[in-house]
């Protein structure tokens, strides 16, 4: 795997992990509870996070199964891209896609199984980058709802800077101490 995308990989591996490792203390029923009317539950925002990688690899693999013409990066998808990681890291909230949104996200979920569905997701999109060919790496091949077409390594930086964003949207929905009858 071209060491762009394994680094970029290994610090979602890593991000996700640690979220892991931190909601296992809390209860299906803190897990599942909204903060306020309304908005989502900790769960349903991993949920949130593991459909929009899912369909974006889905995408990715569609994609690339007709061998299309594809663009290399440049100044434009440089500039995309920067706008979109402002974005990411900006208060200004934007509806989520209907494919990864509201109609698609259960009302509840075990914490357990979800771990277990994002661990094979993320285990899936890391196969299928490492059997990906080097010359994909520099190439406009993801396209973002919003930023346009951007590069395999580009998508994963996302994928960083999505996670980022929610996880503290994660943290609001559990600003109460770990419940202790799970």
């Amino acid at each position: 795997m071209n060491a762009k995308l394994h680094k970029n990989l290994k610090q979602l591996d890593d991000d996700l992990s640690k979220l892991l490792e931190e909601l296992k203390n809390y209860s299906e029923s803190d897990l599942n509870r909204p903060p306020k009317p309304g908005a989502w539950s900790a769960l349903q925002v991993m949920h949130h996070l593991m459909l929009a990688e899912s369909v974006s690899q889905q995408y990715v693999e569609k994609k690339l199964s007709f061998d299309p013409p594809l663009k290399r990066k440049g100044l434009l998808n440089i500039f995309r891209f920067r706008l979109l990681s402002i974005f990411m890291r900006s208060p200004f909230k934007k509806k989520a896609p209907v494919a990864i949104g509201d109609n698609v996200i259960p009302a509840q979920s075990s914490f357990w199984e979800t771990a277990k569905k994002w661990k094979a997701q993320r285990e899936s999109l890391a196969l299928y980058l490492e059997n990906l060919p080097a010359e994909y790496v520099s190439k406009e091949i993801y396209k973002h709802p919003a930023a346009g077409r951007l590069t395999l390594p580009q998508m994963l930086l996302f994928f960083h800077d999505h996670f980022r964003r929610h996880r503290k949207q994660i943290d609001k929905a559990l600003i109460f101490p770990p419940s202790r009858n799970k």
